[in-house]
């Protein structure tokens, strides 16, 4: 861009900034003002950067800017307006653009850019700048931290941003045509650091431990000052060359002349005797040309090793996505002088620097404290220093920061995030291959110095090495980590130099590894294995002991201790321990393991090891008489043992399949990862490289043989060594690909300096010839990559079918069966034949599988699809009139049985799913509801319903009535009906809208609001027994108060409610007056935000009203309260002494079992009603059970039950004492029957 082409507003702020006379630079008055406005200027510029173009082309940082702070630096507000700008100007284009346009225009605007940036890199070369630069820096960090200004730390980070960005500057390769031990220009500008001083502000600034903060910045700066240096360039500069590296160099230049002789005598051999007129023509017996004839060749025979049918052809271009990664690592070596400035640095920086530097970049890193992909000047600084390290006599404390088992897990963490972030951004994969690539290099360098460690002089140095070995070998993300690079590499985003460093880590690293096992016996290694497992569908529950076993159990057991007299022998009394002393659960916890003991010895029939057990705990856990009390009879024992025995007692086996059935129905597919040990084999490790997957990329490596050094050379033959002779799978490398590389290098010239691949080359051909001569096939196989199977079937010999081992016999009577029993059947009109035939055949070890392919063989049908098993629900069968019969008769002869659905599914000829028949029972209106198709279960004793907690078995225990026994069994089966129903319609309509689980539970509470009002009435009555009136009391003027505040206001709200006295704090915290709150309809605190219970705002006004007016019941409580009340307190005179002691209650509870035991109603006795009244309670629970299907009542309690007169009461008792008692038992709550029997002790 030319100059005449700048802004005008541009040109004059430009020239407002002075001019410059010989080498003294006249500033203008308004100086500052314009430097400010250039800094504008540049903010407001547009996407072709067409203010920073204009300024580069104009020269103003050459010109202006660098003279103003060279001679007018002390005046510190012009000083760093200017820096601020040369911080902007000097900013990497690619920063300026994003990334390197594609646009043809933006293109050039992005070289543009590039091209002034390299002329201010040139223009910063002086010591002049660099002086004034440290100066100011140097005076800068002079300050104390408490001395020092806010302007002052920007005015630093500046200036080292400012050097950064003028290192990063690229070098342009057409201008610096320089030749190694040449000075570029980055080597002047390295020179000119050196002189000013700046590298010992650098390594302060490292070392100080009050600057810290710019640890990320002197590590970025120090990385691009070495730039395209090498570590063993830098540590051998102004050394001596040892022996060795003189003999390495001599045998180098020697294999280079040997190779160039050789080609010049090819070249000679090619030349022909006679004149290039006369040189003949020749026919190519076997290579035929276009048409059928013989190719006919015009040239000399020593061109015939050139011919190819491609000659001539038109180059295909290969796509740009296609193409192989390009290689952009160079390294040169820079002047002399330079390279001992740099190595003196590294020295400095090792012995002061590096390790505290490192530290507090991982710091950084680790904390997310720093930029995006920072980390990779850590990786390059780890890689550099360590190697430089290596080859300047090797201080291991120097390096100790970085070498360890977080070092290895760091880069091996960071190089499984580049291969994942490599496949998320395609576009940016190859920025993500380098980075890679930098972390590798790290890694290869960890291993070197593992490896110079072992061969160190110091006793501890070489344990050192064995432990951070061990620990490496050991973990399998460490061992597997190049297997993954191997399988992974691409070559369209990896260059060859990531795969020349990926070979030779995996050859350092294994040669490591056998070392390692050779010199022990038997290695442990960690193995994990990662396992898929399907989403059960159903929840799968443990073997179920039935009553009848139980029964069965308890009359051994019983006969047992009677004959032992309840007498129990001293090993069993000394050695019952009904606890585990060494168990993380506290003691109190353990009561339900001991219980669940106790039950296990009487299931097991083992009657005196049970009660021992029983009278061990009960000596641990005395309160509550749980175990009973310490002057307890033998009978009464024998009462609680088959309490025990009969309950369904919580195992914590329950909430592990809970937790993962919970998993499950999150997630279809889970994967588990089973971490085990195991011992190391090393050649089963090797196998493991036996894939052509793997193979391949060596090969592809091995192409450029020439081009790689001879290190890198010998560890591809080294690995193909170990597949080839080692596994002896030579015929992994039976490929056409392979052996014409094979032929190029037995066929070169210099193949003298390629002794080993020639070896090996060889050794192959050899191989393959000698199995060709067994094997006619194997030229055909040279086509094909194979894998291990394919492998052994070349060598060993190819199977029948593929699997002749596992294919079934057939005799030819029994495919005269099949043949007769498919012509019986084909007509029959049978949904799936297979599944008719296969009980049919005389051979039942058959399967369906072997059935299909015999029948595919034999000509009875077409193709396997034909016998496809039909999925369920995959298509709707209509119901034949036949099958509807059959429905019928089965309906009418199982009606009055218990389970009429199952017995009907059991006995049905077509099947169909549960759904389809209860549809269909429907729809022909056989039932008028579904729930009369429920199982009819009966009740169960006290503590065998499913789900029992530790806390319902011990208020089972002592009497109190369970609240959620009354509509279990109902909502069970409807549940596991309608879960059938609802996965039957998700197998036939896949396309329609399912309905959500949450909404078809929704109703199936509602006709239960009868059952509630009792159970929340004996709440009521239970919580005022205990004392907590009061509280009863507060909570009712809450809601009453809540009721008349939104009937006022008419603005809802939550309440909280806010207990003030201690009273009402305890019973906020008691578990019952919690349950209470639930059942009136308070809320819970959501969170952990929340601290109160809370009136939702949900409760309208009648709502309140209605929940205060439950919680005050009836002041005359029935006579079956009284018997309950006056057998809890018999040995209270006074009202008012409510309180008795912890021990006589147990004693009262346990007289009640023991009562309820002795006293069992027959079957077929009924009770007159004057024997049982019947309370208001039970009325209400009478009218809840009749109305199952009812809508849910918005009132809590009504007002008009309780204004009935006690002779409809009278009446409902009459109806249900005239009923049959089993009926009865099961309709009535547990409760009710705990105060008939208190009852019928009182008539006793």
């Amino acid at each position: 861009m030319d100059l005449y082409m700048m802004n005008c507003e541009l040109l004059a702020t430009c020239s407002a900034l002075g001019y410059l006379e010989g080498d003294l630079y006249h500033r203008e008055p308004d100086c500052l003002e314009s430097v400010k406005d250039l800094i504008r200027y540049l903010r407001h510029e547009d996407d072709s950067r067409d203010i920073r173009q204009q300024l580069g082309a104009a020269q103003i940082l050459q010109n202006d800017l660098l003279p103003i702070i060279s001679q007018h630096g002390q005046d510190k507000p012009l000083f760093d307006a200017c820096i601020r700008l040369m911080v902007n100007l000097t900013q990497p284009a690619l920063l300026c653009f994003g990334k390197v346009p594609e646009d043809p225009t933006f293109r050039h605007h992005f070289l543009q850019v590039v091209s002034y940036l390299q002329a201010y890199k040139e223009a910063f070369a002086s010591e002049k700048v660099f002086g004034v630069l440290s100066e100011t820096l140097y005076n800068l960090l002079q300050l104390d931290w408490e001395q020092r200004q806010e302007e002052d730390n920007l005015l630093i980070e500046r200036i080292l941003l400012l050097v950064r960005n003028v290192l990063h500057v690229p070098a342009d390769p057409y201008e610096e045509k320089n030749v190694d031990d040449d000075a570029s220009v980055h080597d002047k500008l390295l020179w000119a650091i050196h002189l000013s001083g700046f590298d010992d502000l650098l390594k302060f600034l490292a070392s100080a431990q009050s600057e810290q903060q710019w640890s990320m910045h002197v590590l970025e700066v120090i990385s691009l000052m070495f730039r395209d240096q090498a570590p063993e360039v830098l540590a051998s500069a102004g050394q001596t060359r040892s022996a060795q590296e003189k003999q390495k160099d001599a045998s180098e230049l020697e294999a280079l002349r040997a190779k160039e002789q050789a080609e010049k005598q090819s070249r000679n051999m090619q030349r022909g005797s006679r004149h290039s007129r006369f040189r003949g023509s020749y026919v190519v017996q076997g290579l035929k040309s276009i048409g059928e004839k013989d190719v006919i060749f015009h040239q000399g025979l020593h061109n015939f090793k050139n011919y190819s049918h491609d000659v001539g052809k038109a180059v295909r271009r290969v796509p740009k996505r296609k193409r192989m990664a390009k290689d952009v690592e160079m390294t040169r070596r820079s002047a002399l002088n330079v390279r001992l400035f740099l190595r003196e640095f590294c020295i400095d920086f090792l012995d002061n620097c590096y390790n505290r530097l490192m530290y507090l970049v991982k710091e950084n890193l680790m904390r997310e404290q720093a930029q995006q992909h920072d980390e990779t000047y850590y990786l390059w600084a780890l890689n550099f220093f360590m190697a430089f390290n290596r080859f300047n006599g090797f201080q291991p404390d120097l390096v100790s920061e970085t070498l360890s088992i977080r070092a290895f897990h760091f880069i091996e963490k960071n190089i499984t995030n580049y291969y994942e972030m490599m496949l998320m951004e395609k576009k940016e994969a190859t920025s993500w291959s380098r980075r890679m690539h930098l972390a590798l290099k790290a890694y290869q360098e960890l291993l070197l110095t593992l490896s110079e460690m072992d061969r160190s002089k110091d006793e501890n140095v070489r344990q050192s090495a064995n432990v951070i070995k061990s620990n490496i070998f050991y973990l399998m993300e460490y061992r597997e980590i190049f297997l993954t690079l191997l399988r992974k590499f691409d070559e369209r985003t990896q260059p060859r130099s990531f795969l020349r460093d990926l070979v030779e880590s995996t050859h350092l690293f294994l040669r490591m590894l056998e070392r390692f096992c050779k010199g022990r016996n038997n290695l442990v290694v960690q193995k994990k294995k990662v396992k898929r497992r399907k989403r059960s569908q159903k929840k799968q529950t443990g073997p179920e002991n039935t009553p009848e076993t139980l029964e069965e159990a308890w009359q051994i057991v019983t006969q047992d201790l009677r004959a032992a007299s309840f007498q129990l022998p001293s090993s069993l009394t000394e050695g019952a321990v009904p606890f585990d002393a060494a168990s993380e659960t506290p003691l109190e916890e353990q009561r339900t393991e001991a219980m669940v003991r106790i039950q296990d010895a009487l299931i097991g029939r083992q009657g005196p090891e049970a009660l021992g057990l029983l009278r061990a705990a009960r000596e641990v856990w005395p309160e509550g008489d749980v175990f009973g009390a310490v002057d307890v009879e033998p009978e009464e024992e024998l009462d609680l043992l088959k309490q025990i025995l009969f309950a369904n007692l919580p195992r914590p086996a329950a909430v592990d399949n809970a937790e993962e059935e919970e998993e499950e129905e999150e997630e279809e597919e889970l994967e588990s990862v089973r971490v085990s040990e195991t011992e190391f084999n090393f050649l089963d490790f090797i196998k493991r490289f036996a894939n052509p997957a793997i193979v391949r990329p060596y090969v592809l490596l091995l192409r450029t043989y020439t081009q790689n050094t001879a290190h890198t050379n010998h560890c591809i033959a080294r690995m193909l060594h170990r597949l080839a002779v080692d596994l002896k799978m030579e015929a992994l490398l039976f490929q056409l690909s392979v052996f014409c590389l094979f032929n190029k290098i037995l066929g070169d010239p210099a193949a003298a300096a390629y002794k080993e691949l020639g070896t090996f080359a060889k050794y192959i051909l050899h191989r393959f010839f000698a199995l060709a001569a067994r094997n006619n096939k194997a030229y055909v196989e040279l086509l094909f990559w194979k894998n291990v199977g394919a492998v052994r079937e070349m060598t060993e010999g190819y199977s029948i079918d593929g699997d002749g081992a596992k294919k079934a016999k057939w005799t030819p009577e029994e495919e005269e069966e099949l043949q007769r029993l498919y012509e019986e059947h084909k007509d029959s009109g049978v949904p799936d034949i297979v599944e008719t035939l296969l009980p049919l055949l005389s051979n039942p070890n058959r399967n369906r599988r072997q059935v299909v392919t015999q029948m595919v063989v034999l000509g009875l049908v077409d193709s396997a699809k034909d016998l496809k098993k039909e999925k369920k629900g995959t298509r709707i069968v209509l119901w034949t009139e036949d099958q509807e019969g059959e429905l019928r008769m089965l309906f009418e002869e199982h009606r009055n049985s218990d389970d009429i659905l199952g017995n009907i599914l059991k006995r049905l000829t077509a099947k169909r799913s549960r759904a389809r028949v209860v549809d269909k029972l429907l729809s022909l209106g056989l039932v008028g509801d579904r729930k009369e198709l429920y199982k009819k279960r009966r009740r169960q004793a006290p503590g065998k319903s499913a789900g029992m907690t530790e806390e319902d078995f011990f208020a089972d225990l002592s009497g109190v009535p369970r609240e959620d026994c009354f509509d279990r069994d109902e909502e069970e089966e409807e549940e596991e009906l309608s879960d059938e129903e609802e996965e039957e319609s998700e197998k036939e309509q896949p396309v329609e809208s399912r309905v959500k689980p949450g909404q078809k539970k929704r109703g199936r509470s509602n006709g239960s609001s009868g059952e509630r009002n009792v159970n929340l009435e004996t709440m009521v009555r239970s919580l005022q027994q205990e004392g907590l009136s009061g509280p009863l009391l507060w909570l009712q003027n809450c809601l009453n108060r809540t009721a008349d505040d939104r009937e006022e206001e008419g603005a809802f709200h939550a309440v909280p409610l806010v207990p003030l006295t201690e009273e009402n704090e305890d019973a906020m915290e008691n578990h019952s007056f919690q349950k209470l709150l639930k059942k009136v309809g308070i809320r819970a605190p959501a969170n952990e935000q929340e601290s109160f219970w809370r009136i939702p705002i949900t409760m309208s006004v009648y709502q309140l009203r209605g929940a205060a007016v439950s919680l005050c019941p009836s002041e005359e409580p029935s006579a079956g309260a009284e018997t309950v009340e006056s057998a809890q307190r018999p040995e209270s005179p006074e009202p008012q002494d409510e309180a008795m002691s912890h021990e006589q209650r147990a004693q009262a509870l346990r007289a009640l079992l023991l009562a309820r035991k002795r006293k069992q109603p027959s079957p077929d006795t009924t009770e007159s009603p004057t024997a049982e009244p019947v309370s208001g309670s039970d009325e209400q629970q009478g009218a809840g059970a009749a109305r199952p299907g009812g809508k849910r009542s918005r009132v809590l309690d009504s007002d008009d039950e309780k204004d009935e007169d006690p002779s409809s009461k009278m009446e409902v008792g009459d109806e249900r004492g005239a009923g049959d008692s089993d009926a009865e038992e099961h309709s009535a709550p547990a409760k009710r029957r705990r105060h008939r029997v208190l009852s019928d002790d009182e008539e006793d």
